[in-house]
């Protein structure tokens, strides 16, 4: 049998996290963006969406494939 491909998806950082609170900076470290405009394809799973919507102001979602 074919291994069935993971689903990946592609997170950009559009927010500066200045002013924000130290949770969603780790989250954003977390998920390997520390820097404007830093574009990182992550596996989707639940923990990383979740990490995501902790910071969805602060980053760009969109499918990778």
């Amino acid at each position: 049998m074919a291994k069935a491909k993971k689903k990946t998806i592609r997170v950009t950082q559009i927010g500066s996290p200045i002013g924000r609170k130290k949770d969603q900076r780790a989250t954003l470290i977390g998920l390997g963006l520390n820097k404007m405009n830093r574009t990182v394809d992550l596996e989707d799973t639940p923990a990383v969406q979740g990490m995501i919507r902790k910071v969805q102001h602060l980053v760009k979602v969109v499918d990778a494939g």
